[in-house]
């Protein structure tokens, strides 16, 4: 985690003129064990101060797959940066490392123990995808942050999924 562990208060607003409040949160994570644990309570804090606790259970699963993807495969990555933000009626999570090569989603076989985690992704986020940066790779997923139109609970959709 970055220098500032202020948790919370590091979630600044961002006033774009006419536009709506942008709510965003950047975080410096280790490539180490801690840093999948100190990525979801950092999401926990931001979705609790902006008022989006209902999509919480979803919202933390997601940063604890990306960031769990990055601490196990990126490569010559010595720090991750999780970065939220919300505005109007999406809340975005994007996990950035230094590995340029992009994930290889893969479908695992019944009796698999691993690889489960963008099948994970593909079913929770309303959508997700890779994008280049200037030193690497960040994939995001994105949810809808209005009530009613609030994702399923991740138990739900992965019932559903078991069925298909």
């Amino acid at each position: 985690m970055t220098a500032d562990q202020s948790g919370p208060r590091s979630v600044r607003p961002r006033s774009h003129g006419t536009q709506r409040t942008r709510l965003n949160l950047k975080v410096t994570l280790p490539t180490a064990d801690q840093a999948v644990r100190l990525a979801r309570q950092a999401a926990r804090d931001a979705l609790a101060g902006w008022q989006l606790a209902h999509l919480e259970e979803t919202a933390v699963l997601l940063v604890s797959e990306l960031v769990t993807n990055a601490v196990r495969h990126a490569r010559g990555t010595y720090a991750i940066a999780l970065d939220l933000e919300t505005a109007g009626t999406w809340l975005r999570i994007e996990v950035q490392d230094a590995d340029p090569r992009w994930p290889e989603p893969r479908t695992p076989g019944r009796f698999d123990e691993t690889g489960f985690g963008f099948v994970l992704v593909d079913a929770l986020a309303d959508k997700w995808g890779v994008r280049e940066t200037a030193t690497g790779k960040a994939v995001w997923a994105e949810l809808d942050t209005r009530p009613g139109g609030e994702p399923v609970t991740w138990a739900a959709r992965a019932a559903r999924m078991m069925c298909l």
